[in-house]
């Protein structure tokens, strides 16, 4: 009996020591799946104490709060002409006697829209000798009205062009002025043309960073490309690279699940991929924003445990990033001859 219960009891030590393994292995498996979280961080980054880095007033564990952070406010460019004859079909309105702004911004139309193309007034200011927006205070001395050409949606077409056409005649007969329309075919076919270089030429860039290992919390998310100068974009699960000129696109986007980062208890969230945007034509080649998104991708792939691929999940190394950068120079080049530079105002129009 003696030798059966010392068996009984080394059984039950064995058991017990089986079950404590059990319980310690679940316990480290679910912490391992939890997904990472920001650290807490008293401290405050200093200007200049990293590459790209950006002052931030709150601590970096507050970075998962989206709703703190914006994005500068955009500034009209009222100096520079909004209308160009490269990418808009433009009307000139002559007038009897210059006119004031007040007068014109009464007549405006209702919508600034021509089907899917934007439609937009000029006044040439009667003491400047500049033409710009309608602005209160100001005469102007002729007017001119613009469709642009193309956009993202495509070409104008002659149902847009001639909806144009009213909306121009009845400003110009309310403030008194004889406008004089370009011939309609030649515009539709100009605008076929321009659309056409432009798909040919649009380039909107993604590489997607995936977890090895542990997923990632928006918090974790937020904290990581924050130490890279990004800002909370405007909807959720978006985070954005400004631009170093207030009012002009973004450099970079960084997007991830919304539904994540709308989440009752963000903390809990888990996320698996990431992905970083160019969008090629709206952001000027002197930022260097690929150079950027490569930087970027490294810096983060190492941070956060990550592998960068491309949308279908190919990994892509230097070799790959090479060849985009030699393909992005040659765009940039064939943008620029035609007089529509990447990051210009004619660029950011067109490819919108």
């Amino acid at each position: 009996m003696e030798s059966f219960s010392n068996i009984q009891i080394s059984l039950a030590v064995v058991g017990g020591l089986i079950l404590a393994a059990v319980v310690i292995h679940g316990a480290w498996t679910s912490r391992r799946n939890q997904p990472r979280q920001a650290e807490q961080e008293t401290g405050r980054i200093e200007p200049g104490s990293e590459p790209d880095m950006a002052q931030n007033d709150q601590d970096e564990g507050s970075a998962a709060d989206e709703s703190s952070m914006s994005l500068p406010l955009p500034i009209p460019e009222r100096s520079k002409p909004q209308l160009d004859s490269l990418i808009d079909v433009i009307a000139t309105i002559e007038l009897e006697a210059p006119i004031a702004a007040e007068f014109v911004l009464q007549h405006m139309p209702t919508t600034r829209r021509v089907g899917t193309k934007p439609m937009a007034l000029e006044g040439l200011n009667e003491q400047t000798g500049q033409w710009e927006p309608p602005q209160a205070g100001a005469r102007y001395s002729c007017l001119q009205a613009g469709v642009q050409l193309a956009n993202r949606v495509g070409p104008l077409n002659e149902i847009e062009f001639s909806e144009f056409v009213v909306k121009t005649q009845a400003l110009s007969d309310s403030v008194g002025g004889e406008p004089e329309f370009p011939d309609m075919l030649e515009e539709v076919a100009r605008a076929r043309e321009l659309d056409q270089f432009a798909s040919t030429h649009d380039a909107q860039l993604s590489v997607t960073l995936r977890a090895r290992n542990a997923a990632w919390s928006p918090g974790y998310v937020q904290q990581n490309v924050a130490r890279l100068g990004f800002v909370a974009g405007v909807l959720p699960g978006r985070m954005v690279l400004p631009s170093s000129q207030l009012g002009l696109p973004p450099i970079l986007a960084l997007t991830f699940d919304s539904q994540a980062a709308m989440a009752e208890d963000p903390a809990q969230s888990a996320l698996y991929e990431v992905s970083l945007t160019l969008d090629v034509p709206q952001v000027d080649q002197a930022e260097q924003p690929f150079a950027k998104m490569r930087e970027a991708a490294q810096y983060l792939s190492e941070a956060m445990d990550a592998i960068v691929t491309d949308d279908n999940g190919q990994p892509l190394g230097v070799q790959a990033l090479d060849h985009i950068a030699a393909e992005l120079e040659k765009l940039y080049e064939t943008l620029a001859a035609r007089d529509i530079a990447a990051g210009s105002g004619q660029a950011r129009r067109l490819f919108s």
